[in-house]
């Protein structure tokens, strides 16, 4: 088996509670014999920009350079990865590729004073790595198609999921195996957890 590193990052108000699939990709990786970096990064409720920029430096940099590096992202910290390639972030370099998860768009974040600051920059760069983009086709936090708000300016594959709102606890995302699964192979597309 190949050891890789992964470095999954939580969004807004996220507290990497234990029944996330975040949480639940973490073990499962770690039990496979993988290096897995899961931080808790500082103030999720009211997260600063230019903090968990320098918190997701810190990160990679910490990232094993020998095997994969696999960045998995979800919701403000899609949207932070694109913040770090927007302005240039040299350390983007320590990943060989990236699952954007539910970014919000920045119609929701106009109304987040708190978060305003993540609103997406200006898609007009290139990522420094091969991407991903998964989203639900009914998130709260992105009522736009994340498809064409993201992954087509940016010329990334994206799966959108039907029904999966934010691919989070309240939209029942505990145990997702196909997360799993493109962690693991990076070529599987990414479709619903299974149903209840």
């Amino acid at each position: 088996m190949t050891t890789r590193s992964y470095l999954i990052l939580h969004g807004w108000q996220n507290h990497r509670p234990k029944g996330h699939w975040q949480h639940w990709l973490a073990d499962r990786l770690t039990a496979l014999g993988h290096r897995v970096g899961y931080p808790q990064l500082p103030d999720p409720d009211a997260p600063d920009l230019d903090v968990w920029l320098g918190e997701l430096a810190l990160h990679l940099e910490q990232m094993d350079g020998s095997g994969e590096r696999v960045v998995v992202a979800h919701s403000a910290s899609a949207l932070l990865w694109l913040h770090a390639a927007a302005r240039g972030m040299k350390q983007l370099r320590h990943a060989d590729r990236v699952l954007l998860v539910a970014p919000p768009s920045a119609s929701f974040l106009a109304g987040q004073p708190v978060v305003t600051a993540f609103a997406p920059p200006a898609l007009d760069f290139t990522l420094p790595g091969p991407a991903r983009l998964v989203a639900g086709d009914d998130d709260p936090y992105c009522p736009q198609d994340a498809a064409t708000l993201f992954a087509e300016p940016l010329g990334i594959p994206a799966d959108i999921l039907p029904g999966a709102a934010h691919l989070d606890l309240d939209a029942g995302y505990g145990p997702w195996p196909a997360v799993l699964d493109w962690c693991l192979t990076g070529t599987t597309p990414l479709t619903a957890r299974p149903a209840r």
